[in-house]
């Protein structure tokens, strides 16, 4: 019995080594200085907070109420494409000006500009470092930020036009300075085969970029158009477009300025890229677009719309008295965005160091 006794105690014992050896290895895991908690911290404590990124730049040179909008909604794919160095430089600036007719008589026509004030235009332009570009470069830029001349201007003229109309008043720039001119042309059925032949001619030679703007000269778009009247005016010109010319075009210039939500989604679904409204915002930049949300009573002629959310397809344009006016202030527009972008570089680059490196790999260098 002694003995039998002696190996209870014996194993009695053990037990409770055991026990104590086990109380002091959970202890020591639940240690805040523990070395299991110490390999289980590195990606807390290494973690950084990414710096604020800088509010979309604003200026005191746009009218109150036109509201820059941005339109690239990942923030890490916007900073990859604003500061590759292959792409446009922070600042770039576009205008783009829509004549709907050069008046080389004396009589007075709606909506036109006279030649001297024309020609004063155009080499203001040019003495003032703009250059021109057509829809396909603006598109690039405006989705990816491809480079493009630092000042670009984009020509539009509204409506058909002769072979005689773009020779006399475009067609010396064109040889001079290789400045083209993006044509909104109504893709008529009836469109008298001279004219057709003419501007298929100039489509031929680079001299003249043809895009729609619907099939008629008098329709004028909104939410109150009637469904087959926004597919005759958008759907039709794509077939017109492509019986004319052979071509698909990429941008709307909205028929005698007239849109709306229901001709935006109408748009899109049918694949055009870009839209050009008879706003005068301001210029536009690189995931920066001047918007309105509300009417203006002092501009009753410019249709908000900022609600529309689409920037890309209600893009402003100047009249050509408006843009003539309005060279210097575009000019200063982007020097001041060049300046707040370079000024905020730092930052955006340890934000997208931190939140976008891993899955965009690393920013693009010289």
């Amino acid at each position: 019995m002694k003995s039998q006794g002696q190996l209870i105690k014996h194993i009695l014992s053990r037990v409770t080594l055991i026990i104590s050896i086990v109380s002091i290895l959970v202890s020591c895991q639940l240690l805040p200085g523990s070395v299991n908690n110490t390999e289980s911290m590195p990606s807390q404590v290494s973690a950084v907070a990414p710096p604020s990124l800088p509010e979309t730049f604003q200026t005191y040179l746009l009218n109150p109420l036109d509201t820059p909008n941005t339109y690239v909604e990942e923030t890490c794919r916007s900073l990859r494409n604003k500061w590759n160095p292959l792409n446009a430089a922070p600042g770039t600036v576009v205008m783009i000006i829509l004549f709907k007719n050069i008046n080389r008589g004396t009589a007075e026509l709606q909506d036109s500009v006279s030649v001297i004030d024309f020609l004063e235009l155009m080499n203001q332009l040019q003495a003032q470092g703009f250059e021109a570009i057509n829809t396909d470069q603006l598109q690039s830029f405006m989705e990816r930020n491809v480079e493009i001349p630092p000042r670009s201007v984009l020509l539009i003229q509204d409506g058909n036009q002769s072979a005689e109309y773009y020779d006399k008043n475009f067609r010396e720039f064109f040889e001079m300075w290789g400045w083209g001119v993006t044509n909104g042309w109504v893709a008529d059925p009836d469109v008298s085969e001279t004219l057709l032949r003419e501007n298929i001619n100039l489509e031929y030679e680079g001299f003249i970029d043809h895009q729609a703007r619907g099939t008629t000269s008098y329709t004028t778009l909104s939410d109150e158009s009637a469904k087959p009247v926004i597919a005759r005016e958008l759907q039709s010109a794509l077939n017109g477009f492509a019986d004319q010319f052979g071509k698909t075009p990429t941008a709307v210039i909205w028929p005698n300025g007239g849109f709306g939500y229901r001709p935006v989604e109408a748009a899109r679904q049918l694949r055009y890229k870009l839209g050009f409204t008879a706003n005068a915002r301001g210029p536009i930049m690189y995931n920066w677009v001047p918007l309105a949300e509300t009417a203006d009573p002092e501009r009753p002629g410019l249709i908000p719309e900022g609600q529309i959310n689409d920037p890309l397809m209600t893009l402003p344009t100047y009249s050509p008295g408006e843009a003539l006016a309005a060279i210097d202030l575009v000019r200063a527009i982007g020097e001041a965005a060049a300046e707040y972008a370079q000024a905020n570089r730092d930052n955006e680059f340890t934000y997208y160091e931190i939140m976008c490196e891993s899955e965009f790999g690393p920013m693009p260098s010289p």
